[in-house]
């Protein structure tokens, strides 16, 4: 049965998936049945592109291959359909684990359950499935708002127009937009308008959502962008209205471009806060290994973030993310959902 998993395995439908080579060892003194080997994940995301996700599944498969473990990535693309289409063909095919990786709740609690039904552990990164037996992988949203939005008020002071870009429905954006609501009352801003997308070109769309917002309320001082993909997009808009001198922009998330895009000259992008997407990986396959094992995780298991400014980045000459791991310690790992018996990642 493994064997027949593993082929057809590389045969899911997705927008894009890769597989990795099928491992057979075990590891030694590893409890069942990492010690026997043969065991296959799936990753299920519904973003289909992206630095964060690039990194995230670079991660993934560090930990994977450090684990012995058969891995699927697959993408749905932003499409609720094909994610739940791609998380019911990983349940026939009889996987041993499944990590859901963002998502609309309401789409995906069903077919969650489906999977516990049948035998098989999940674990889910940022979409809350409401499951006491599917431990939720967490950056932690609400300090990741909170340190980005206590530096705009320390930069502009209380009382400041501003805008954020957000689209309902996803939990990290839910979570990090309700700590900006509260930033804005406890601060007297205004919030002049929100806008945003979730599509396949999330930044050219959001840039000329942006400059429509711009145009019409030009008293905006700071935008706040819970995602990275939606900063990217806010600085093209800004770049082009060549407004970087009156309007900065405070976000979430970090990759190696996103460091580039703030060591430009005069970038209006002023700081970020973010956890390692490769170490959000890492910690997802570790989870769910755990659950597999009959080690369960904890409900929650929650990854600390980490503020970077442009001064950080100027002062330490920091141009990539390793570079960043070096200056930030804290950055580089996490000692959430580890064991003695699983082996460490290396890159």
């Amino acid at each position: 049965m493994k064997h027949l998993t593993r082929s057809l395995l590389g045969g899911l439908i997705a927008a894009s998936l890769t597989a990795t080579p099928a491992f057979s060892a075990g590891i030694d003194g590893a409890p069942a049945p990492f010690d026997k080997g043969d065991v296959d994940i799936a990753v299920v995301s519904f973003l289909g592109g992206g630095d964060w996700l690039q990194a995230f599944e670079a991660g993934v498969k560090r930990q994977a291959d450090a684990l012995h473990v058969n891995l699927t990535v697959s993408q749905a693309r932003n499409d609720n359909d094909t994610q739940r289409s791609l998380i019911e063909q990983a349940i026939n095919l009889g996987v041993d684990g499944i990590i859901i990786n963002n998502g609309r709740p309401e789409v995906l609690k069903d077919v969650a359950q489906k999977a516990l039904d049948a035998g098989i552990k999940v674990v889910a990164y940022d979409v809350n499935l409401d499951n006491p037996k599917i431990p939720q992988i967490e950056q932690s949203d609400k300090d990741m708002a909170r340190l980005v939005l206590e530096q705009a008020v320390k930069d502009k002071g209380d009382g400041f127009v501003g805008g954020a870009v957000y689209v309902a429905g996803f939990a990290p954006l839910d979570r990090r937009y309700a700590v900006w609501k509260d930033f804005a009352a406890k601060h007297n801003l205004t919030e002049k308008a929100t806008w945003g997308v979730v599509n396949d070109t999330v930044p050219a769309s959001v840039a000329d959502q942006t400059k429509a917002v711009l145009t019409a309320n030009p008293d905006i001082s700071v935008i706040f962008t819970p995602w990275d993909e939606f900063a990217k997009g806010v600085k093209l808009a800004i770049d082009e209205l060549g407004v970087a001198n009156k309007v900065k922009i405070y976000g979430v998330d970090i990759s190696t471009s996103d460091i580039q895009l703030m060591n430009e000259p005069d970038s209006a992008w002023q700081a970020t806060a973010a956890t390692n997407a490769a170490v959000v990986g890492e910690v997802s396959v570790r989870a769910v290994s755990l659950a597999i094992a009959g080690q369960f995780p904890g409900q929650s298991v929650l990854l600390q973030p980490t503020l970077v400014t442009r001064d950080d980045l100027a002062k330490g000459e920091i141009k990539t993310i390793e570079d960043l791991q070096e200056k930030f310690p804290a950055f580089r790992k996490s000692d959430a959902a580890t064991a003695e018996w699983i082996p460490t990642a290396t890159n």
